[in-house]
């Protein structure tokens, strides 16, 4: 009996473990379905949003009505076709958001709702049952303790009898009286055991339909629940690629369009739109007649030394700019890099090694974490063996050691070549001469001598300069700039002196060489006047001095000044 007892528990108990089992198990399927569902809107809200851009792109490049007069030239009318395209393909994406939204959101919302009240009829029916089941057991176990308890009456009272009715002492009515005591104590026991033998035999039958009836009933409208459930959600899948599917006619036509609108450019017709647009109808003049001067031989001795000049110090100034473009490529390793960085500059390098210690110490710290874990796994396997065998984990515990030994040497070594270049490595505010010297060479102030007017070009905006046999020779001897302001001694002893002065009419921005930036309206020192060359020489203090066209100054030239002039 106590065998039959513990296994009628033991399935009882199984019965509701399955039970707790499904239940966790269907409400999770629901919920992916609910994560799912909002996965769609979140997808539907980009698709209309990025329609929504589409649109306001193409919105804002529409031609306005004061460029209508684009529409005659085809690349114009193309980009304009690629406009209309691009909002009907804005229009697709918006199609996408309103069949997912149809065809996906609310479908899948509307059977959220089913399938949580089915569910929930379907568990309420297990839970009665198996209250019911269990009641049954309740009233199976009374009978059977009764009858076990009326058997030890009669029992009791059946000694009794025989115990009295041995007693020579006692009355034949006291003798009478136990004997009628343990018949009725007999009939009570042979009660109980009929009652508790008819409701075993009903408890019976109510378990055997509980477990090969009721039961599977219910677990079988679980199962085709979750297998509806899962239908739906491949449904569902297959309605998202297909939603994109359908469209994608319809874009092909859309970038179709694009392209034809481009194919459609005809250079040749927009050319010959714009000659008609702009041509003046003017017939071309005639030659310039020849006018001679007596004075010009002289100028024309000038200019050509001034174009000899000019080209050598061209020719100069190119070479220059190449050394000054090759040199930082001079050194270039075309091998491997050593693992020291040594092939870089001293800063590079330094940078390199401390990213790569940092590197070595995150996989340390990392070597670290799975030793602590592995540790603390292998305390719990020391507490509950029966969770697994401590020594299982030494093997791992040992293998990280090692990779953290090695590790740490890697970063001792990388440390001391760091340390090594810090050690190396120039102060930064004292940079070396070489550096100096560029610096020097190329914002050396121009040479102040009375030929400079023969060293620039003339009005097309350039200027050149060619250094003198001092600023040449300077790189060698001059202190570093960061040390001292002495290179500009030498350009403040020959500063030529003041002529005259000068407004500026226009404002000059002086982006050229040898040329000065000025503002309209400024006031400047003329230190020398026009060569005929079109520009004028002026200073505006004893550090900026430059050149700027004649035609943007308004020029008073001292009295004393030779043929001093107004130049308007």
């Amino acid at each position: 009996m106590d065998a039959i007892k513990g296994e009628t528990l033991l399935k009882v108990q199984q019965l509701r473990d399955q039970f707790d089992n499904l239940e966790k198990h269907t409400q999770w399927g629901i919920d992916f379905v609910e994560k799912y569902t909002k996965f769609v809107k979140e997808r539907t809200e980009i698709e209309l949003n990025y329609a929504r851009q589409i649109r306001n792109l193409s919105k804002k490049y529409q031609p306005k009505k004061k460029e209508e007069d684009e529409n005659k030239y085809t690349w114009c009318r193309a980009f304009h076709s690629t406009l209309n395209e691009l909002n009907d393909y804005a229009g697709q994406h918006e199609v996408i958001a309103e069949n997912m939204t149809s065809q996906i959101i609310a479908d899948l919302t509307r059977y959220t709702q089913e399938i949580k009240t089915e569910r929930k009829s379907h568990f309420h029916d297990g839970r009665k049952a198996q209250q019911q089941i269990e009641a049954s057991w309740k009233q199976l176990e009374s009978c059977k303790r009764k009858f076990e308890r009326d058997c030890k009456e009669a029992d009791r009272a059946q000694q009794y009898f025989e115990k009295m009715d041995a007693d020579i002492n006692v009355t034949k009515a006291d003798v009478e009286k136990a004997r009628q005591q343990a018949q009725m104590r007999h009939q009570m026991a042979s009660d109980s055991k009929n009652e508790y033998s008819s409701y075993l035999q009903k408890f019976n039958q109510e378990q055997n339909e509980h477990y090969y009836t009721i039961i599977p009933n219910i677990f079988q409208k679980i199962q085709a629940m979750e297998e509806k459930r899962i239908e739906r959600m491949g449904e569902s899948l297959k309605t998202f690629a297909e939603v994109d599917r359908q469209i994608l006619p319809i874009i092909g036509k859309c970038l179709d369009g694009m392209t034809q609108a481009a194919e459609s450019i005809e250079p040749k017709n927009d050319s010959s739109q714009v000659i008609e647009s702009y041509k003046s109808g003017f017939e071309p003049p005639g030659d310039v007649e020849f006018e001679d001067y007596g004075q010009a031989m002289k100028r024309t001795v000038s200019e050509t030394s001034l174009n000899n000049s000019r080209s050598d110090n061209k020719a100069e100034r190119s070479s220059k700019g190449k050394t000054k473009t090759l040199w930082p490529f001079i050194k270039k390793n075309k091998g491997s890099n050593p693992e020291d960085f040594s092939h870089l500059p001293p800063e590079q390098r330094r940078k390199k090694l401390q990213a790569k210690i940092d590197d070595i110490n995150k996989d340390i710290q990392k070597e670290m974490d799975q030793r602590d874990a592995l540790t603390k796994m292998k305390e719990v396997y020391i507490k509950n063996p029966q969770m697994g065998d401590p020594n299982s984990v030494d093997p791992r515990l040992g293998e990280i050691a090692q990779n953290i030994e090695k590790l740490q040497a890697e970063a001792q070594k990388f440390e001391g070549w760091l340390a090594e270049v810090e050690g190396r490595m120039p102060v930064k505010s004292d940079p070396p001469r070489r550096t100096s010297v560029l610096y020097e060479t190329q914002n050396s102030t121009p040479p102040t001598n009375n030929n400079c007017a023969q060293d620039r070009e003339s009005p097309d905006g350039s200027y050149t300069e060619e250094p003198s046999s001092e600023v040449q020779s300077k790189p060698e001897v001059q202190p570093e700039p960061a040390e001292s302001g002495d290179e500009f001694d030498d350009a403040d002893e020959e500063m030529l002196p003041t002529i005259g002065t000068c407004k500026a009419l226009y404002p000059f921005e002086g982006h050229n060489e040898g040329t000065i930036a000025v503002a309209e309206g400024e006031l400047l020192y003329v230190i020398e006047e026009d060569k005929g060359d079109g520009w004028t020489r002026v200073r505006r203090n004893e550090e900026e001095e430059g050149y700027v066209p004649t035609s943007y100054v308004e020029v008073f030239l001292d009295s004393n000044a030779k043929g001093a002039i107004t130049y308007i």
